[in-house]
């Protein structure tokens, strides 16, 4: 922990499981959906151990977050309704993620596309 990371003071999930909000000491404050968050998972099973290995995770408009279990001091564990649970997301992550938004949701709509795959689940 250095002294520019990020510490959250509130972590908010709505009452429909579709935002979690997270506040910092500074006022800084990010609403992300579950469906961001849940396409951007720092876990391996998205990112893969190398950048070549990262995944694009299709078909989460409707994902909920089940759970926000603490990690030590450092994170959170978020579980989704799609049983994916083994993201550990960093102050720093969940930091990056709201600072830099825009970019790296257009980054995955762009990947979508390039792909062929929808946000939408398949029915």
């Amino acid at each position: 922990m250095t002294a520019t990371t990020p510490w959250p003071t509130e972590l908010r999930l709505a009452k429909d499981r579709r935002t979690l909000t997270v506040s910092f000491e500074g006022g800084e404050s990010h609403v992300l959906s579950a469906e961001y968050l849940r396409v951007t998972s720092p876990s391996a099973e998205v990112q893969g151990h190398s950048p070549a290995e990262r995944k694009t995770v299709p078909g989460k408009s409707a994902v909920q977050i089940l759970a926000v279990e603490p990690v030590g001091n450092y994170a959170v564990r978020l579980s989704f309704d799609d049983m994916h649970s083994s993201g550990i997301y960093g102050w720093d992550y969940l930091a990056k993620l709201g600072r830099e938004r825009d970019r790296i949701w257009g980054e995955y709509l762009a990947e979508l596309e390039a792909k062929g795959l929808s946000r939408e689940p398949r029915r």
